[in-house]
């Protein structure tokens, strides 16, 4: 027999809103308002605080079936406590101590064992010894941190720049633990394109993988295989941090914004495009930033007070200003003065965010509709995204071009692009409304079951780099509606083909 444990889906009248609760501050000590009865217990999350319960759960126990090599785990309706987007791929951590991914498997990001694409959300079997309270996706590798915070696991079979830091260019199909984190008590994480960066709870700044243009904040442009300390923030405590595609963010303890990396689009609000190798401080009109999240190329931040800035690459109306120019530093966007902004994600060219009152609104680039808003047409100021029974949303995370968000239901959401079923609904076609996750329905059977799958042994690094099936300049038979990579580097040949 096998023990799992499961979380209480209701908690009374009041926990609609607080199974995942984002508050304006992101100070470990504030609690929750709306809930009393959950604990302190949290995790960061891409400037998002999550709490869930700690003391009202249950031990089962079920059969576990170990003669199917693909089975599907009868359980209790399960919540879902975070979810977040890669480049094509998502993973969502589930009450229970179960991680689920679903999309673009051809990097290994999956976690599976293999590089199959998968279209409806799958258990990751090789997560299950581990309490995972956090996960984060990079643009095709994903991160997930231990109760403890002294296991961090990451798998992706792309180990190209030493992204996944285990000290080599070793690509992985299934979890691995970094071995360089272990003992360190980390507290958040965040995945750029290819570098990642860790803080600990002594506000420790950790970075690794891809520094082509000083992303990882050390003062060199030299690529790390192993996680390395950013001496810049020595003596300063950080709350937080983030990552784009090849620029980092942090907001200290005291609201003070730094940006490093590269530059071009003017994304790290210095008022220029140059690129820099150490951390540098922020201006923000005066104000103190409690949140901050990266696009592609872009950069959002939120403000004690609430008030939403971006800055950066704007070509597509993901800046949110009514135009579609680079901003060189931060700039309010007035069309949400009125708002209280609790939340926010950026995408490839996308941004998305949440109010206190659950509102949520979109703009940028709508390709796709990741967007949401029920047409296909870039919007350069936020449009509001209506669910179901006008219900309210409580988490929001970007993809490069698919969005998912978890409502006041507790149900889950996905739109924008499908084609390799990171929408998780079972089909590979792209949404431009939000459509709901049958396999995490709170209402609906469906929630009941969800397929495992369980890699081999031998699955856990691949026999070839895949990395050399990327080349390091664009691809340039690539469409005009693709050609801004003319002035791009390190992007993957096949991203053309992924549109």
């Amino acid at each position: 027999m096998t023990k799992i444990e499961w979380y209480h889906t209701r908690f009374g009248p009041s926990s609609l809103n607080s199974m995942v609760s984002t508050v304006p501050s992101l100070d470990a000590s504030v609690s929750n308002p709306v809930s009393p009865q959950l604990s302190k217990r949290h995790c960061h999350f891409s400037g998002t605080v999550h709490m869930y319960p700690s003391n009202q759960r249950e031990i089962i126990e079920v059969m576990p079936m170990e003669d199917e090599v693909m089975s599907e785990v009868a359980a209790l309706p399960r919540r879902v406590l975070l979810v977040s987007a890669g480049a094509s791929h998502s993973v969502a951590l589930l009450s229970g101590n179960v991680v689920c991914s679903w999309g673009r498997g051809e990097d290994g990001q999956l976690g599976h064992g293999d590089t199959d694409d998968r279209l409806l959300p799958t258990k990751l079997s090789a997560l299950d010894s581990q309490d995972i309270i956090c996960v984060t996706c990079g643009a095709d590798h994903t991160m997930a941190r231990s109760e403890s915070g002294r296991n961090i696991v990451l798998w992706l079979s792309r180990g190209d720049f030493g992204r996944l830091g285990h000290g080599d260019h070793s690509d992985m199909f299934i979890p691995h633990p970094i071995r360089a984190l272990q003992g360190l008590m980390i507290q958040q994480i965040a995945c750029g394109d290819s570098h990642c960066l860790a803080v600990t709870t002594d506000s420790l700044v950790l970075s690794w993988g891809h520094n082509q243009n000083g992303e990882l904040g050390l003062g060199t442009t030299e690529d790390s295989l192993l996680p390395q300390k950013v001496q810049k923030f020595e003596g300063i405590p950080i709350k937080m941090v983030a990552a784009g595609a090849e620029h980092s963010v942090a907001i200290t303890e005291d609201g003070n914004l730094y940006g490093w990396g590269w530059g071009r689009y003017g994304n790290l609000g210095l008022g220029d495009r140059n690129d820099r190798l150490l951390p540098e401080k922020v201006t923000v009109d005066g104000y103190k930033i409690t949140q901050v999240a990266c696009g592609w190329r872009h950069t959002i931040c939120v403000s004690s007070s609430g008030g939403l800035y971006t800055y950066g690459w704007g070509k597509y109306g993901q800046l949110g200003h009514g135009d579609f120019e680079d901003h060189l530093v931060p700039c309010k966007v007035e069309a949400l003065s009125d708002k209280f902004i609790s939340q926010v994600s950026g995408g490839w060219r996308h941004s998305m965010a949440l109010t206190s009152s659950g509102q949520l609104l979109g703009w940028g680039w709508n390709k796709f509709g990741q967007i949401g808003v029920g047409n296909n047409l870039d919007c350069s100021s936020p449009v509001q995204v209506n669910f179901p029974y006008d219900q309210k949303v409580h988490q929001i995370s970007c993809g490069w071009r698919h969005t998912i968000a978890v409502t006041e239901r507790e149900d889950v959401y996905s739109w924008g692009r499908g084609a390799n079923g990171q929408l998780g609904n079972g089909q590979t076609i792209d949404r431009n409304v939000p459509t709901i996750i049958d396999a995490f329905s709170v209402d609906g059977s469906p929630g009941q079951y969800i397929e495992t799958s369980k890699p081999s042994p031998s699955s856990g690094k691949s026999s070839s780099f895949i990395s050399d099936r990327y080349a390091i300049v664009p691809d340039k038979t690539a469409s005009s509606s693709e050609r801004e990579y003319e002035h791009e580097t390190s992007v993957p040949e096949s991203d053309a083909r992924r549109n």
